[in-house]
């Protein structure tokens, strides 16, 4: 796997050649594979600049996320085609638009549990899914259904505000039995939404989640929990705040459904009250950029060399450069903070957010699966005398998931086109990654 970034130089950590540390002792180094499990609602993204009225036309509420069923959805489909109005169709799914990303950017397998219609049709939404999913994504675990995949309309009013309307199909159908053991045995994480548990009564989904987080617990993965949108939150904020605490590791969230996790309403704010729960969080901001939060040892913190910054928590990022780590792994466990401004300001269009936080989360699990396999690699190195989650400090974790979400933002599809963002810090690579 390429590790977190784009370097100039190829002897930093040799992938396909062997380890010059085994080479020197006349052996080869381990064969290590990791990759990234993540189950999702497949469905295709339908992206239209709409009028206001449409919204009421269609019964929608502004801003928020509504189940319509099948034949209004082709109502739709067809009104938004006649006009002119829809901008892309592309493959989409919170899970499926980071697994996608975390493959383009580590060049490295992950694995998506979910559903596909079999059979295939040219121009159908399974079809439209296949083709724009990267090749490095493993779709050899998906379970055939009899009916279509889920279609979600992203409609953009002219304030630029996103509502969604889907229409689910059969996206809800994944069973617990269709989600094989042998996928978690070499995962860094396990990637789930909070649209998974949220099925009609009788979906087999939400039990096909829970059968998937049991895996993960018993190999020691991460779990990984990304909250959707602030309505599915507010709906039951004590439910998932009891199912975070049980069950998740790291949470990603933007400050609406940090709102509504937490109550509070300050991004930072809402990052400390949501450690309570997990071990890791990642809060994108918007204008104000993303926040990442975690834990790590007392004696394994270290002071930041940028400028402490004001906020809720006065001087909150002066640990930055510290290395999360799991409450339970930690002596004297201390809370530490990081935070970033958009990259650059954020683009001077933005055509659509959607994706973007699905980009910065990628980027945490790119590090987070470069610390395992070096882990795996490397065992005896300085980088891994404790158990840290990720391979760089929280700082630089900001970074390059600040740098992967504006790639998003600056296009118009919620899954990254090109490759790995360029590194302009002008840090040679040593001194770059060793925060």
């Amino acid at each position: 796997m390429r590790f977190p970034g784009r370097r100039k130089h190829k002897h930093y950590f040799p992938v396909h050649a062997r380890d010059p540390l085994f080479q020197v002792a006349g052996v080869d180094g381990p064969v290590v594979r990791t990759h990234v499990v993540g189950v999702d609602q497949t469905l295709v993204d339908i992206d239209a600049r709409v009028p206001d009225d449409l919204l009421a036309r269609y019964g929608l509420a502004r801003g928020a996320s509504t189940v319509i069923d099948n034949e209004l959805a082709i109502q739709l489909y067809e009104e938004l085609l006649a006009d002119g109005r829809i901008q892309y169709e592309f493959a989409g799914g919170t899970v499926g638009n980071t697994l996608h990303n975390y493959s383009l950017l580590a060049d490295d397998a992950s694995i998506l549990l979910g559903v596909m219609t079999d059979p295939i049709r040219v121009g159908t939404s399974g079809y439209r899914y296949l083709s724009n999913t990267s090749s490095r994504v493993n779709l050899d675990h998906l379970q055939p259904v009899d009916g279509p995949i889920g279609r979600c309309f992203v409609l953009v009013t002219p304030g630029g505000e996103r509502t969604f309307a889907i229409s689910e199909g059969k996206m809800n159908a994944l069973r617990p039995d269709s989600i094989p053991a042998a996928v978690f045995e070499a995962a860094s994480a396990l990637v789930i939404s909070a649209y998974l548990m949220r099925g009609k009564p009788g979906d087999p989904m939400p039990a096909a989640t829970l059968r998937a987080i049991e895996l993960a617990k018993q190999h020691d993965v991460p779990v990984v929990l990304t909250l959707g949108t602030r309505f599915v939150i507010a709906e039951r904020p004590e439910y998932w705040r009891a199912l975070i605490a049980e069950h998740v590791d790291i949470v990603a969230m933007n400050e609406e459904e940090g709102e509504a996790l937490t109550g509070e309403t300050d991004p930072l704010l809402a990052c400390d009250r949501a450690l309570e729960l997990a071990e890791m969080v990642l809060c994108t901001a918007g204008p104000t950029g993303l926040y990442l939060a975690g834990y790590t040892d007392d004696a394994a913190k270290r002071e930041t060399r940028y400028p402490l910054l004001p906020g809720a928590i006065p001087e909150f990022n002066r640990y930055e450069f510290s290395r999360p780590m799991r409450r339970a792994a930690c002596a004297n466990p201390v809370k530490v903070f990081a935070q970033i401004a958009p990259y650059h300001g954020g683009p001077q269009q933005i055509t659509s957010t959607n994706g973007a936080g699905d980009a910065a989360l990628s980027a945490v699990l790119h590090d987070m699966a470069a610390n395992r396999y070096h882990r795996a690699r490397v065992p005896n190195s300085a980088k891994h005398a404790r158990e840290f989650l990720t391979y760089s400090s929280m700082s630089q974790v900001c970074r390059y998931a600040n740098r992967v979400s504006y790639e998003v933002l600056a296009q118009s599809a919620p899954r990254l086109t090109r490759g790995l963002p360029e590194r302009e810090d002008g840090l040679d690579d040593e001194a770059y990654w060793a925060r």
